[in-house]
């Protein structure tokens, strides 16, 4: 984390900043490590406090690593703020400009009165989280491997007859039970027509013989996010659904066995999109190829027909293709995978063959 700060700090400089106030929970736990729903972080060129409330003292003292100072504020955040301001004389203060609301950039300027300028650091955080160190990439295959063991435990619980919702149940259950802080996002599970919906969230549909079933799913583990997508089937499928499946199977190889730095995440994304357009399916992939993951669900980089980013060493991202036939189902295949050292590694290890159960 020592290291981060320090990459923030030169990007200050370069932008005439003498501090930079995080407020964002992402960004605020991936410079400081700490958890807490509430904190002011300020990190300036030369020292850095993290400034929290009774409730958070010494939760944060445990978690912030000790180039951080955690501060318990007196008569509000604001308050402490303008006097760490006045005695580090600290004048140009940036802030997360896509993050703070419109409402809370007014009362930055009328409270800290000992400032002089505030300016948008943008998203220039997020592009430093970008690009995964080891740990980061070690926690992140923590979190695959414990999605893998998810996907293999509900395997052999799923029956025909049984409701998506008690699915998504057992899927939450299991992560946790397997170590998981929790599900990194709502817990996707489609069957039969419904499947053919990208986010079709759990109902109260019962699965039935010749369904496809979407299972789109991820757990929290160290902070850190997994993301897979599996499509099974509830009996035998009928033609169209297999020959569906293989479609989306052969667009996700093509693309994992094509991948390489200094492709752009467009290129990644028709790749797949082509595939898939030769075999007459091209209006039913409707959403990008792929996005990154790390401490949020959803970071960049991003593989789409409109993205201009070029994957390096370091981005850690989902490989998703998709087809979806309004009142067939529809089809996703998911994994993660980064680039180290130049070459591709996929994180995720769960079976791409067909499943029927029976």
């Amino acid at each position: 984390m020592e290291y981060r700060i320090q990459k923030l700090r030169e990007k200050l400089k370069k932008k005439n900043l003498d501090a930079v106030i995080v407020t964002g929970r992402p960004n605020t736990l991936w410079l400081s490590g700490f958890t807490g729903s509430t904190s002011f972080l300020l990190i300036g060129l030369g020292r850095a406090y993290l400034i929290v409330d009774f409730r958070y003292t010494i939760q944060a003292r445990q978690q912030v690593f000790g180039g951080i100072e955690v501060i318990q504020y007196e008569d509000s955040f604001y308050s402490t703020l303008n006097k760490l301001i006045e005695q580090d004389d600290i004048k140009n203060i940036g802030f997360e400009g896509n993050i703070v609301s419109y409402r809370e950039y007014h009362e930055l300027k009328e409270k800290l009165t000992n400032a002089r300028s505030f300016e948008s650091i943008g998203d220039t955080i997020e592009n430093l989280r970008i690009i995964k160190d080891s740990y980061e990439i070690d926690r992140i295959q923590e979190a695959v491997l414990l999605g893998d063991k998810v996907f293999e435990k509900i395997i052999d619980f799923i029956k025909p007859g049984m409701k998506e919702a008690d699915i998504a149940a057992e899927l939450e259950y299991t992560m946790k039970k397997l170590g998981a802080q929790g599900p990194s996002f709502q817990t996707i599970v489609a069957a039969g027509a419904r499947s053919a919906m990208c986010h079709g969230t759990a109902s109260d549909y019962v699965l039935q013989k010749g369904d496809a079933l979407v299972l789109d799913f991820g757990v929290i583990y160290h902070n850190y996010c997994s993301d897979m997508t599996r499509t099974i089937f509830i009996g035998e499928p009928e033609k169209k659904l297999r020959e569906i499946y293989h479609t989306v199977k052969e667009a996700q190889q093509a693309v994992l066995d094509a991948l390489k730095p200094g492709m752009s995440g467009f290129e990644a994304d028709k790749i797949a999109r082509d595939i898939i357009s030769r075999a007459g399916y091209g209006d039913n992939f409707g959403h990008g190829l792929g996005h990154g993951v790390g401490i949020e669900i959803h970071e960049a980089p991003r593989l789409s027909v409109k993205s201009k980013d070029i994957l390096t060493d370091g981005m850690v991202f989902t490989v998703e293709p998709g087809i979806y036939v309004e009142g067939l189902g529809g089809v996703r295949i998911e994994d993660m995978v980064v680039f180290v050292d130049g070459k591709l590694r996929n994180f995720t290890s769960s079976t791409k063959e067909m499943i029927i159960i029976n």
